[in-house]
């Protein structure tokens, strides 16, 4: 058996460090979702109204969906590029409940771009979706070593 060069020891090194990074990042993210989600929560519960709104229960599934986000590309090594798609689609659903009057108000073609980009986003997270399912077991280069 062959000894390790010096370059071999220092690419397992650096490989080493590169996975410390990824765990230690994706910990400090999740950890700050999960921070910034209970924070918001605890905002929602003092409302004087009683309740939680549309918008926060949406602002709550943005949380969601980017602690899932999180949880795959952890378990994964793999980013789930739809979850960034659905957390476009419900901040800018999320946008809409909120702020309808003003636009409608600026322009009233604004709902019209807004509903578009919903709709365009809807097709592309489809697209992948389809993709994903078809070309997933024969593409090697997507696979994780």
């Amino acid at each position: 058996m062959e000894q390790p060069t010096i370059k071999d020891r220092i690419d397992q090194l650096g490989d080493f460090l590169i996975e410390v990074f990824h765990v230690v990042g994706l910990f400090v993210i999740g950890g700050t979702i999960v921070w910034s989600a209970v924070g918001e929560y605890l905002v929602i519960m003092q409302h004087e109204s009683g309740f939680a709104s549309l918008k926060d229960i949406l602002l709550l599934f943005i949380y969601l969906e980017l602690g899932a986000m999180t949880g795959i590309y952890f378990k994964t090594h793999r980013l789930p590029v739809i979850f960034l798609i659905f957390i476009a689609i419900t901040a800018i659903t999320r946008f809409l409940v909120i702020d309808m009057k003003e636009l409608v108000a600026t322009d009233k073609f604004n709902v019209l771009i807004m509903v578009a980009a919903i709709m365009i986003l809807t097709i592309a997270a489809g697209v992948l979706r389809y993709t994903e399912n078809k070309f997933e077991n024969s593409n090697e280069y997507f696979k994780h070593k």
